[in-house]
Order: C-alpha cells, then structure tokens, then sequence
C-alpha cells in the first residue's frame, strides 16, 4: 500500500499535481485512487469530468477519483456526538446554527477528510492512494490525539458505571442526556483516528509532499507543513516548485520576474534540504483535462514512478529534557563560517553563505519553545544541533 499526501497553500498547482501524480501512477500499474476534499469540488474541473463525487469513479484505466465533503462524512457517522456538543452550546443561548460551527473545532473537517484515507485501506481495493489534501494542516495535529486521551476513553468507558455519574452532572447544560452512544461514538472516533495514524507515521507506506510556487508567502508555507510533519514523525519525501517562468524572455518585465523566481528557487532548495527539489516550469495553458495532467506528470516525474519514496529521513529531530530541548537540523553546509543563526520570536533564522551569496533560510519553532531562550548552536558533519533552555 503507498500513501501520497499532497499538501501547500491554496494557488499553488497543489490539485493539478496530485492528479497528474495519480495519472502517472496508474501508468505504471499501480490501481490508484485520488481523493480530494476540497469544497469546491476540483477534482471534476481538474479532469473535466462535472460528476466526480462521494463514490469512486473511474477516470482511466487503474484510476478512481473520490471527491468527498467531510461535513457530511461527519454528519454520517459521528452526528451523535456533534449534535451533543451542539446542543450544550445552544442550552446556553446560543444560536443553534453558531453552535454547530463552534462544535466543529478546527482542523475538524480535515480530520474528517482523512479519516476516508483509513476506510479506502481497509477495503483493500486500491493498492495507492493520493490525497489532495485542504491548504491548512491543522489536521495532522489530531494524529497524537489517540496518545493523549486514547487509553484513558477506555479506562472510562469501562467504568461507565462511574463516568455516568460526571456525564449527569452536565445534563442541565444539554438538550439531550449524555447517553452510552455518545461514549460510544467518541471510543469508535478514537480508534479511528489511531489507526489513522500508525497509517500515515508509517514512513514505509506513506510520505508527505509539499507544493510551493516561486514566492516567499507559498515557500513559508510549505516550510511550516515540514516541521509540523516532523513533529508529528511524518515522511516527507519531495518538494515540487509549481508556475516557474522561464528563463531568457525578450521582455525586461516577465526577465525580471524569472530572474526574481530563480532567486527563490535557490532559497527553496536551501530551506527544503536535504529533499530532493523538482522544478515545474509555468504552461503556456490552463492545465485541465486528462491531456494536459499527463504532460504535467510527465514533466514532474520523467520516467520515474511516483509511487517511489523519494527521501526517507529526520530533517528535524526534536528531543525534550526536563527544562531544554534540542533541535536538529539537516543542513546544506559544512563550514562553521559559512552561517548566522538568530531567533526572533516563534522562527529561528539561518543565514547561510552559498555560491550566490547568502541565502536566509526561517524556520518556524515548536510551539515547546515559547518561553525558551536560544543558549547553543553546534554544527558537525551537515547537522546543526540547537539547545533551547528555560528560565535562562
């Protein structure tokens, strides 16, 4: 089974891409599924195929296409306990519409999104799927969910004899009685949510892939998604540059901007080391319909396979004890003169010396290291090791 989760900010080709990586993969005889859940539904535009929805359609040969809405994938099968937690808010007043959208915590609806990813693999049909996954990534911060509070929902709903009696205690503020099934829906999302998670932290099964285009906002993006993914002990294996103009125009206004991409690509491949980068350069058309994601595979991949681990590795490695903790960072340097290292505030920078001239490389910081000072940075052997304490 191989898992592919395409993620980056919204704009950046990140839909285009993963289709065009589906439709490679079913090149090379891997039965592929491609799941998307964005709410405007671009899968159908991507393959101009308008009745793309919540069943498996076949695109081609060795390629389904799934478009799923994880408000209704919720509603289906956790509706017991969103109506719970619903109800609690509207019992105080508030509007039962606004109460529902409070329920719904965020990061919530992609959650749901990945969730399909645990029911497709135990069907067993497809043997890869791709995930178009939403831009933001708060979802991925619900995998540690079942590590917190797993064991504990166990305990409690083995002793619900006990429990039942917490649970009455918050019936005034309810519509509704806490019931069994509520208890029961929350153990069944826990379990879920595990096995989700032993699915994609399987390093050997399923990697993350980041989008970016050419420009600051989208890089710092796709940079914040790879810490994240680290943390939370995810692969991520490729970085692809989307929309980069070609070099050489006639023109002084579309040069300057390939020359100003080109800078960034530089930075790019500084901030996503040691992940091999692939370049995209801009087409000259929309890139829709089967004919033109081909190309775009094509383009991306050449002749290799997708469904290939590309990079498989700790780009950051975060380690916690007592008062300190240390970040590791792979990086594409050698020399002790060759950078500068400065915190402000939640991002550290790295101002590394290159061939053409100093690239600045930000790091988003844990959220462990609110409250840390930066007391040490040691480098040794393209790997910079960084001591945050507290109370220094």
């Amino acid at each position: 089974m191989r898992l592919i989760i395409y993620t980056g900010k919204g704009g950046t080709g990140k839909t285009v891409t993963a289709c065009s990586t589906a439709i490679k993969m079913a090149e090379n005889n891997h039965n592929t599924l491609i799941i998307s859940a964005d709410p405007a539904h671009t899968l159908g535009d991507a393959f101009m195929m308008p009745d793309v929805g919540y069943e498996p359609k076949m695109v081609l040969s060795n390629l389904h296409a799934l478009q799923i809405d994880p408000v209704i994938e919720m509603n289906k099968q956790y509706s017991t306990i969103l109506s719970y937690m619903a109800s609690t808010f509207s019992a105080k007043g508030i509007d039962e519409t606004l109460a529902y959208e409070i329920a719904m915590l965020p990061g919530m609806t992609q959650l749901f999104s990945l969730l399909k990813i645990d029911e497709v693999v135990r069907t067993k049909i497809f043997d890869s799927i791709v995930l178009d996954m939403p831009a933001s990534g708060e979802a991925l911060r619900y995998l540690y969910l079942p590590k917190l509070v797993g064991s504990i929902g166990r305990k409690l709903t083995g002793l619900f004899g006990i429990f039942s009696g917490v649970s009455r205690m918050f019936q005034p503020l309810s519509k509704s009685p806490a019931r069994t099934s509520v208890l029961q829906s929350e153990v069944e999302l826990l379990d879920r949510i595990e096995s989700l998670s032993e699915i994609i932290r399987n390093q050997d099964m399923s990697s993350i892939r980041l989008v970016a285009n050419p420009d600051t906002f989208s890089i710092e993006n796709a940079k914040r998604a790879f810490v994240s993914a680290s943390l939370y002990g995810i692969n991520v294996d490729l970085a692809i540059i989307n929309k980069i103009m070609p070099l050489g125009s006639s023109d002084q206004y579309y040069s300057n901007w390939a020359d100003f991409q080109k800078t960034k690509v530089n930075e790019a491949r500084a901030n996503f080391f040691p992940l091999p980068v692939k370049e995209v350069q801009l087409h000259t058309s929309e890139l829709r319909g089967l004919e033109m994601l081909k190309i775009n595979g094509d383009l991306i991949f050449g002749n290799e396979d997708p469904a290939q681990i590309f990079y498989h590795g700790r780009p950051f490695t975060f380690t916690t004890d007592n008062s300190t903790l240390r970040m590791i960072v792979k990086v594409p340097f050698t020399e002790r003169d060759d950078f500068d290292i400065e915190r402000y505030s939640d991002q550290l920078t790295i101002k590394v010396k290159s061939s053409v001239g100093y690239v600045v490389n930000i790091i988003p910081l844990p959220a462990a290291t609110i409250g840390m000072k930066l007391v040490r940075a040691k480098l040794y052997d393209n790997e910079l090791t960084i001591l945050f304490e507290k109370g220094v």
